[in-house]
């Protein structure tokens, strides 16, 4: 799976993603119809190189994607206030019909209704005239109270009140670290059941629906799948890059950060867990996004806990869900053209590997050529069956693809030449000669089988077979 660099929120019906600077939210509305919204953003690093260096970087994305969210949110939930006075103000605009008792109607009613409709508009005209500027100017101001309204609350609930918690067991543990310790683990705690129970309330397990159909998407386009309902359907709906996640891993990183905080002065200790918050935040981001980059093994591992959060802050989507995340993805992602490089980059990956195990044949055959030149001059005295038994074995291992085992090809080069060296030596008479030979054979083997078993895995290699074999052609 490769990251596409994609990520998203889960909003009031519907879903936002966001793609770099470019970022899109569909919503649901009341008629059933999918509204989407197209909108670009400058993140502060663009302009200040600074802000993209580790740790800063993501305290910086933190904030950005915080005010993003709060935006969205909010312009999510507008539909819905504008269904609810529509309602109203149709109940306002209805006039009760004053019949006699034969029904019928009275004379100058259709002239009152005519003239409360008639006011009605004008009323909703006057309120729809009102200043652009002085209406941008009020959300912006909303949406800075929010954000500061919901990092306050953060901070306070999932920070600074498990710390006056834990102080409340000062008089039976005396150790910092285990104080510290527990402070981690009910901070945990509360979160876990501040999730829970929110859980609970209907719009919230909706937007944990929607919250599912992000991630569901995000992992078809990234698992190489087309892009439909079907396919996202059959996606997990957890995901390593989720805020979830996040929040989790800042308060790890807290829990060992905390450890060196240390004061008397209660007021000291509260003032050194709000200096941190930065800095566990901007680790938090370089964990969580080295997690979403990488597939490694240790990772993946440490991945695992906030995987299994997610289980609580995301449910199974329906269709009409996915349909929203869907037309959210494709308004900031290309996703086809993703796909197409993505097959171009896996077949390059494959030709590459195909290329690699032909270029290793090609350098075993040469190493299994060597060693049957220096076998060749060793086993002068064999018959020629025994060397075409052992030139077969020789074949075997040329026409197999060991990927695990790399054999030097000087330590082959270097026998052969221990072999050539010890048959255009001097012979003092045959016997000499023979017994000379006999005895630096079995030296030159013992060499071969030591050095092998200094270079090469521990598991029995195919070439260890035919040193084997050959040994014990000499012992017959």
């Amino acid at each position: 799976m490769k990251a596409s660099g994609i990520g998203g929120q889960a909003l009031m019906e519907g879903v936002m993603m966001k793609n770099g600077n470019h970022y899109a939210c569909a919503v649901r509305k009341p008629d059933g119809t999918i509204e989407v919204d197209d909108q670009h953003t400058t993140s502060i690093g663009d302009k200040y190189k600074i802000f993209k260096l580790p740790i800063i970087r993501g305290v910086v994305t933190f904030i950005e994607s915080l005010t993003i969210g709060v935006k969205t949110l909010t312009w999510s939930a507008s539909f819905f206030e504008e269904d609810e006075e529509t309602d109203k103000k149709d109940k306002e605009a209805e006039i009760k019909i004053n019949t006699d008792e034969t029904g019928e109607q009275l004379p100058g009613q259709n002239a009152e209704q005519e003239n409360t409709a008639e006011a009605v508009q004008q009323q909703s005209s006057q309120i729809n005239k009102a200043p652009k500027k002085e209406k941008k100017k009020g959300e912006g101001l909303m949406m800075a109270l929010l954000v500061v309204l919901a990092i306050v609350f953060a901070v306070g609930l999932f920070m600074i009140l498990p710390y006056f918690i834990s102080t409340l067991l000062k008089k039976v543990i005396e150790s910092q670290l285990l104080l510290a310790t527990i402070e981690g683990l009910i901070r945990i705690t509360l979160f876990i059941g501040y999730v829970a129970a929110i859980s609970c309330m209907k719009d919230i397990r909706r937007v944990f629906m929607y919250h599912g159909a992000e991630h569901k998407s995000i992992n078809c386009v990234e698992n190489g799948y087309e892009l439909t309902v079907e396919n996202v359907r059959k996606c997990s709906k957890e995901h390593k890059r989720c805020g979830t996640s996040f929040i989790l891993i800042v308060m790890v990183f807290s829990i060992i950060l905390f450890m060196f905080v240390r004061f008397d002065s209660t007021i000291l200790m509260v003032a050194g867990r709000l200096i941190l918050i930065p800095l566990i935040a901007g680790l938090s981001y370089e964990f969580l996004r080295l997690a979403g980059r990488s597939d490694n093994k240790v990772i993946n591992i440490l991945s695992k806990p906030g995987l299994c959060l997610q289980k609580l802050t995301t449910r199974e989507p329906d269709d009409s869900m996915i349909e929203c995340a869907i037309a959210s993805v494709e308004a900031v992602f290309d996703w086809k053209e993703f796909q197409e490089k993505l097959k171009a980059e896996e077949e390059e990956a494959r030709q590459s590997k195909e290329s690699q195990k032909a270029r290793r044949r090609k350098e075993r055959a040469e190493e299994i050529r060597l060693r049957r030149e220096a076998r060749g001059i060793i086993d002068t005295e064999l018959s020629e069956e025994k060397i075409r038994e052992i030139d077969a074995e020789a074949d075997k291992l040329a026409e197999k693809d060991l990927n695990d085992f790399d054999f030097s090809e000087s330590l082959a080069r270097d026998a052969a030449e221990k072999a050539r060296n010890l048959s255009e030596g001097k012979e003092e008479d045959k016997e000499q000669a023979s017994g000379g030979m006999k005895e630096s054979e079995e030296e030159i083997l013992a060499d071969i089988e030591s050095r092998l078993e200094q270079e090469t895995p521990s598991e029995e290699d195919e070439d260890d077979k035919v040193l084997k074999a050959l040994n014990k052609i000499y012992d017959k």
